[in-house]
């Protein structure tokens, strides 16, 4: 094992023996190479004030070289905001200005111990490197039944992590908070259980409120107390996309420092918040008390980014940070959001009507891209065939019962013809089979 890697490991332990044991094979394997290439360039860039032959781009006028074509077309930015590597953690100024953010929309994380946030390349990216840092063969991923289906890969597939689902409705149609505690309570005698969280849903478009998070913090205090040592990861993808009375906020507040056992992570980005879904920026945040194991875990995170992506794009970085700093952001970002709050409200009002009863219910929902159909006589896969071939209308089949619509990219005065062609599918399918 590398020294560098020793030594965090050493930290690590020191400050929290039970994250120790929460890392994967390749966690405790893994460090920042501050030796080397990396910190020779380092030195060059503060000492050599004559020439600096260490820098691995190409310079020209005292500028990072660039074809007129592109910076063309970038003409508002600044080259050496564009063109060069960014740092392995992403631009400084944009990795404060997220963390401001975060702190601004989540009160919950003020006054409680974090990491500073991580850029990755958009939140797959996050998920991948948590899943490195934290998942090994025989570890259990808890998710929901409705879930997004990357997460078998990242966890399962590339990790060898076990998927452990819980339903994630109870009868009342609320967040089924006692199945995620029993599914946690399975892992005692394994020693360690991943949680992940992912509001608003994917498929569901589902936020608990505050009473239902409060009893998910709850379920995996329990776990943790009852001597579980807990990864939890907040997946917030749609992050802010609330339309009704649910948590505004993430759970990554209450759950950053609330135990010894219990590491949180939050995993998020500027794809959908922003509105930038080719931009690929996103961020991956520890929450643990002690800031050494915290920095520990930095460098370890630097170091799966250096042997993967080795820095993440630099123009998009500064297209986000841009943003951000710009005065008319705010403005323009409700802007957006009323837009996606009317289509929400839209296809629950459509719903709503009584006109497709016998056809489906649906999946509570209040937040984010998604709904969920509950067909009630077709199967699922074929109404997506028909409604595609034969009334030109994409969804998405989740299994025999369970069809997902994202009203997110649908205008809203065409959501009541959706569902009506919908419809007319169900019973195209359901005069083909003789129903």
């Amino acid at each position: 094992m590398h020294k560098l890697a020793q030594e965090l490991n050493t930290t690590i332990q020191n400050e929290n023996p039970h994250v120790f044991d929460m890392l994967s094979g390749i966690g405790k394997e893994m460090y920042f190479p501050t030796e080397g290439i990396l910190s020779q360039s380092a030195d060059a860039k503060t000492k050599a004030h004559k020439y600096n032959a260490t820098i691995g781009t190409a310079i020209e006028n005292g500028q990072p070289m660039h074809l007129k074509v592109i910076q063309d077309t970038l003409s508002a930015y600044n080259p050496s905001d564009l063109y060069p590597y960014a740092p392995p953690a992403g631009k400084p100024e944009l990795r404060k200005e997220w963390r401001k953010k975060m702190l601004v929309e989540n009160p919950s994380v003020e006054g409680q111990t974090f990491s500073n946030p991580i850029v990755t390349n958009a939140l797959t990216h996050g998920l991948s490197i948590t899943a490195d840092l934290l998942a090994d063969v025989g570890d259990s991923l808890i998710i929901p039944d409705q879930n997004w289906e990357n997460y078998e890969m990242v966890f399962g597939i590339r990790r060898g992590a076990k998927i452990v689902t819980y339903p994630l409705y109870n009868e009342a149609g609320t967040f089924n908070a006692d199945a995620l505690r029993e599914a946690i309570f399975a892992q005692k005698e394994h020693g360690k259980a991943i949680v992940l969280l992912n509001f608003p849903n994917n498929p569901t478009g589902y936020t608990p409120n505050a009473a239902e998070g409060a009893a998910i913090v709850q379920a995996i205090l329990d776990g943790a107390n009852a001597g579980i040592n807990v990864v939890a990861i907040t997946d917030d993808a749609y992050f802010s996309l609330f339309f009704e009375d649910s948590l505004h906020e993430s759970l990554f507040g209450a759950l950053a420092n609330i135990h010894e056992r219990v590491l949180a992570v939050k995993v998020d980005g500027a794809t959908k918040e922003e509105y930038v879904w080719g931009f690929r920026v996103g961020f991956i945040t520890f929450g643990q008390k002690s800031e050494k194991l915290l920095a520990a875990l930095e460098e370890k995170t630097k170091g799966i980014i250096r042997a993967t992506v080795s820095s993440c794009a630099h123009p998009s970085q500064t297209f986000v940070l841009k943003a951000l700093q710009s005065p008319e952001f705010n403005q323009q970002k409700q802007e957006k959001f009323d837009i996606m709050k009317g289509r929400a409200n839209k296809v629950k009002e459509v719903l709503e009507s009584g006109k497709y009863n016998d056809a489906w219910d649906y999946y509570p929902f209040n937040s984010g891209y998604f709904m969920c159909l509950k067909l009630k006589t077709v199967d699922a896969d074929q109404l997506r065939l028909t409604a595609l071939e034969k009334f030109g209308v994409g969804t998405i089949s989740l299994s025999e019962t369970d069809l997902r619509v994202a009203f997110s990219c649908i205008e809203e005065e065409n959501i009541e013809e959706l569902f009506n062609l919908i419809y007319g599918a169900v019973k195209a399918v359901e005069k083909a089979q003789g129903i």
